[in-house]
């Protein structure tokens, strides 16, 4: 194995003297000498002396500006774990500061932050990561910066484990360094994430953005220049520098870009200019400075200045056409925003070693009061319903709307009215009826925008929430903190009442896909880890288990039986309704590559249980297990196995609705699915003038069993509409 020399103090040592004082700068070299002692013979999988890695993250420590005892528990945060150092030790070499950080640092380590269930994550360590926060939020920045030099190390090991070490790293510490507000710390493990997970992927945009780098950089020194020279003949003192976007950021943009037909040629906002001034008055001169250079473009500003987001961030940001009617974002702010805009809490830790902390800290820091009021709440809930809830209302990106009174609430992107009303008090979200933004009446899902006013119209009677708002596919809810609420309420009502709704639930959902409830019982037992029938009824009743999970689950057990994997999402390109459409995703076992179609008298989708009847000239017919034609024919032995295979392709399924008929009820319907990118190949209706009811037959192509409850839970929302299954016999619409 080949070694390197210890990587010298002396960059980590000049930052120090920046802005700590000389005994505290005695403290962080002794700290380094004591970790430096205590590795002494360990090596990491590079080949480097251990020693660098302490050293490496207490740079970043360092480079915040935080204080003596935060750089030096991070030269110190292996110590215990690896060392056979006790806490003690670093009581009497230090202090109990130190030691306390160093401990609640060991904690976190060596967790396996991926795991089985859960979408991958275990919830008690995320708990223990939050807990460990609220405690003291240097422990976290200590993790995080373990993590971005593990990051900017990892090619020393596995494939396999950097995958896992990377998907961590996207999924937990950037979302978290960004909901601290660390941004350059965010920035950085997502573009190292992004760099591991998908390698090729990061090497063209690299590339794309290299290729481009002169003649950007013109573009830039020519923009800076001519705001530098407005700012000053107005009297404004201001530095203006431009900003480059990272790969991964990049990268979401192409990503939205393509969906729009764009390329990345048309990304035109690759840098924004970054305005520095000495206060806030002065801000909002260098706006008007800006924006009578430059075209204003409508809807891209943003003051978060006057509503600053709950990090303590403040800006003021806009967008203007620019030299060569090229989009250009600016933001403007001053030097101490700067420092808050790019190292978040860790800001206010800087120069606040033993003086007293700003009273503004305990505001700042809110939103992690709320996760661990909501974490007690989920104590005894599922793990699973845990990660959604940090998922959706840490992780998310944040939207900032006012009560009519003026005051600001911060609520994830994508929350709707009902999801703010719970954020107010309980009892008007189970009491809502109605809701206005802007004094205008909205839809209970309606997507709430920054700067929306809301105003929840409650019922004057008591009442509950409806299982309706449980259900994810109709968009009622957004965040955990509010599907909690709701699933006490439920919870809270008679378990015989639970039970029996959660049967009437249960059989609804299994039998619009057509499976038989008996059938699945023990499956969804076992899926569920509930111990009993009524145990689980009585969850699915109380919302504890949303029906519409139900088939999320069950699709990855159908396909596991058939042992394949769900094909991705393709464009279809749409069938005659009534051709047998050629399925090259189908694979007959013990043959080569033979045409395959699908049944048009039951219509199988990815997860069905399937057999193929060989035809006399057009292949093999792939039809579902239970097809009335398959078990009743005279000939079975043309009938061969068959599974599902990993090409991907709509398929098409055929549909049942029954509704009042009414005038525009068709173009409701498609205006439903088509939300869903689903295409609809045939429609059929049939009026039954008796009872003024419809009944409309849809031929739609879906992608499975996932997406085809998705849009049945959906279309059952349409007003009139009374009952909606998937057809058993696979329809024959026109």
């Amino acid at each position: 194995m080949t070694t390197t020399a210890p990587k010298s103090t002396d960059t980590l040592m000049s930052k120090v003297r920046e802005y700590l004082p000389p005994d505290r700068v005695e403290m962080v070299e002794r700290a380094y000498r004591f970790a430096e002692r205590a590795h002494q013979g360990q090596f990491r999988k590079s080949g480097d002396p251990y020693i660098t890695h302490p050293l490496a993250a207490a740079e970043v420590v360092a480079a915040l500006w935080l204080d003596a005892n935060t750089v030096a528990a991070t030269l110190l945060h292996d110590v215990l774990e690896d060392c056979g150092v006790e806490v003690e030790d670093l009581q009497r070499e230090f202090n109990l500061e130190v030691a306390s950080l160093v401990d609640g640092a060991t904690k976190l380590e060596h967790v396996d932050w991926r795991a089985p269930g859960a979408d991958g994550l275990q919830a008690e360590n995320l708990r223990k990561m939050f807990l460990a926060m609220a405690e003291d939020v240097r422990v976290v920045i200590i993790k995080l910066t373990d993590r971005l030099h593990n990051m900017r190390t990892l090619d020393a090991l596995a494939e396999e484990k950097r995958r896992r070490i990377a998907m961590e790293t996207m999924d937990i510490f950037a979302p978290l360094a960004g909901r601290m507000g660390i941004w350059q710390i965010k920035w950085e493990l997502e573009d190292l994430a992004f760099r591991h997970l998908q390698p090729a992927k990061y090497r063209e945009i690299a590339q794309l953005v290299a290729a481009k780098r002169t003649s950007r950089e013109r573009y830039v020194a020519e923009v800076e220049e001519i705001l530098s020279e407005e700012l000053a003949r107005n009297g404004l003192k201001a530095d203006v520098k431009g900003r480059a976007k990272h790969i991964y950021s990049i990268y979401q943009k192409m990503d939205r870009y393509a969906r729009d037909g764009k390329t990345f040629d048309q990304i035109y906002d690759l840098l924004a200019l970054r305005v520095l001034v000495n206060d806030v008055p002065a801000c909002y001169a260098a706006l008007g400075i800006v924006h009578g250079l430059w075209h204003p473009i409508h809807g891209t500003f943003d003051d978060y200045i006057y509503s600053p987001r709950e990090t303590g961030y403040q800006s003021l940001h806009t967008s203007v056409m620019c030299l060569g009617a090229r989009p250009l974002e600016v933001q403007i702010r001053t030097h101490e925003m700067h420092r808050v805009a790019e190292y978040g809490v860790a800001a206010h830790w800087r120069y606040k070693e033993g003086s007293k902390k700003d009273s503004r800290d305990n505001e700042r820091m809110a939103w992690l009061r709320n996760l661990l009021d909501w974490q007690r709440e989920l104590a005894s809930s599922s793990s699973e319903d845990f990660v959604d809830t940090i998922k959706t209302d840490i992780f998310r990106d944040q939207v900032f709307v006012y009560t009519p009174r003026g005051e600001i609430k911060d609520l994830p992107a994508g929350a709707t009215p009902l999801d703010f009303a719970y954020r107010i008090h309980t009892d008007l979200g189970h009491r809502c009826i109605g809701a206005k933004v802007n004094k205008k009446l909205v839809a209970l899902n309606y997507t709430l925008q920054t700067g929306d006013i809301v105003e929840i119209i409650p019922t004057k009677t008591p009442r509950g929430p409806t299982r309706d708002w449980l259900n994810t596919n109709l968009g009622y809810i957004k965040t955990g903190h509010a599907r909690e609420k709701i699933r006490q309420w439920f919870k809270r009502q008679e378990r015989a009442e639970n039970i029996e709704r959660g049967r009437e639930l249960l059989d609804k959902e299994l039998r619009r896909l057509n499976l038989n409830p008996s059938e699945w019982q023990d499956e969804l037992l076992r899926l569920f880890k509930q111990e009993s029938l009524d145990d689980l009824l009585a969850a699915v009743g109380y919302g504890g288990i949303p029906t519409d999970r139900i088939a999320t689950r069950l699709a990855p057990l159908l396909e596991q039986q058939h042992g394949h994997e769900l094909a991705p999402t393709v464009p279809a390109h749409g069938a005659p309704p009534l051709a047998p459409a050629p399925v090259t995703g189908i694979q007959v076992l013990g043959t080569g590559d033979l045409l395959t179609q699908l049944a048009q008298c039951c219509r199988p989708v990815p997860g069905d249980d399937i057999v193929g009847f060989v035809t006399r000239s057009r292949g093999v017919s792939v039809h579902r297990a239970d097809c009335s034609n398959i078990r009743k024919t005279p000939e079975p032995e043309r009938l061969v196995e068959v599974s599902w295979g990993s090409h991907t392709q709509h398929y098409p399924v055929a549909v049942r609705v029954e509704a009042w008929d009414r005038l525009g009820l068709l173009r409701d319907l498609s205006a439903v699915i088509t939300e869903d990118r689903i295409n609809i190949s045939g429609v059929r209706t049939e009026s039954h003038h008796n009872d003024h009811t419809i009944t409309v037959h849809l031929t739609i192509s879906t992608t499975g069993l996932e997406q085809l409850t998705r849009v049945l839970h959906r279309l059952e929302s349409v007003r009139g509409v009374l009952s909606v299954a998937r057809s058993r016999d696979g329809g024959r619409p026109a």
